[in-house]
């Protein structure tokens, strides 16, 4: 069993009251909308986030790694708490985003505390070196695209795909730019409207897994990036149909209910697609849950406080 003396058992109490710190900061000074020059610079915090843990999931020295993998957990986690608002406000009000937000925030803290525990321990345990690979990339790759002209490419190119796509059934369908009319519709397709990020989900979920040979990784990415893409295009294409059936009042119906039901259903079912053909995903996944068992003071804090004493 380890031991830890007191002062790393304060330094423990970081790991909850520095994201605590973090979500008030960014409740009182990141308001929204974000100033320009706020904004402008918010992208730096998560990119150097995210390069931190690229490099300390894919390097081989334990101990750098670990710490690279700490600080990175830290400074992504600040940007999210600058994110609080906008989640918010942006969305007219929608609570469960922002609240998922802070939750997030000390789930990425607390991911941050067991490689400190790892690092204490001299102990490797792969499913904290995934997670933090699997966000590296998967956010690198998403961040790129939606903050280079590359957003505005492929928001034309998901319109221009969407449109062909409902013109076949119905005809009288018009494409300019990222907007597509029909009948009453006149749909405007933002970057969300891509599935950029289910498709970086898999990809991020599938590429750090070390013991995962080419071949498989190839054959997974294949079978849900592809289906992902042409899947988004039948629900952009169902929306602009149905709202031009029964003009736009029936756009949060298609859209929020119809539409994000479906590509949740659509997500589950390739999630297990994936898992069948590399079961390492959901090994990687179960794993995390099990973090709680390597009973760090944290852990054995919260079990004394609820009067059950350590063993």
């Amino acid at each position: 069993m380890v031991r830890y003396n007191n002062s790393e058992d304060a330094f423990v109490w970081l790991f909850l009251i520095i994201p605590t710190i973090f979500i008030i900061i960014g409740l009182v000074f990141f308001s929204y909308p974000l100033l320009g020059g706020i904004e402008v610079i918010l992208p730096l915090p998560l990119f150097i986030g995210l390069i931190l843990l690229g490099f300390g999931s894919f390097l081989n020295k334990d101990k750098i790694t670990n710490k690279l993998k700490i600080a990175g957990w830290a400074v992504f986690s600040f940007y999210w708490s600058t994110q609080i608002n906008s989640l918010y406000f942006a969305e007219q009000g929608d609570f469960i985003n922002a609240f998922l937000c802070i939750i997030g925030i000390y789930v990425l803290f607390y991911i941050a505390y067991h490689e400190w525990l790892s690092l204490k321990r001299n102990e490797k345990v792969e499913c904290i070196n995934w997670i933090a690979g699997a966000t590296a990339i998967a956010g690198l790759i998403y961040s790129i695209i939606e903050l280079t002209p590359l957003a505005i490419w492929l928001i034309e190119i998901v319109a221009a795909h969407s449109g062909w796509l409902l013109n076949i059934f119905t005809g009288n369908v018009i494409v300019d730019g990222r907007y597509i009319s029909y009948n009453l519709a006149h749909i405007r397709i933002i970057f969300a409207c891509t599935a950029v990020q289910s498709m970086v989900l898999f990809v991020g979920m599938i590429l750090p897994l070390k013991k995962v040979n080419k071949k498989r990784k190839l054959y997974g990415l294949l079978v849900t990036v592809i289906p992902i893409y042409f899947l988004n295009l039948v629900r952009n294409a169902s929306i602009t149909y149905l709202v031009g059936i029964y003009d736009n009042d029936f756009f949060n119906i298609a859209h929020n209910i119809i539409g994000k039901g479906g590509s949740l259903i659509a997500l589950v079912i390739l999630l297990l697609i994936a898992i069948k053909i590399i079961p390492e995903v959901f090994d990687e996944i179960i794993n995390l849950t099990y973090l709680y068992k390597r009973k760090g003071p944290i852990e054995i804090t919260i079990k004394n406080l609820f009067g059950e004493k350590n063993k």
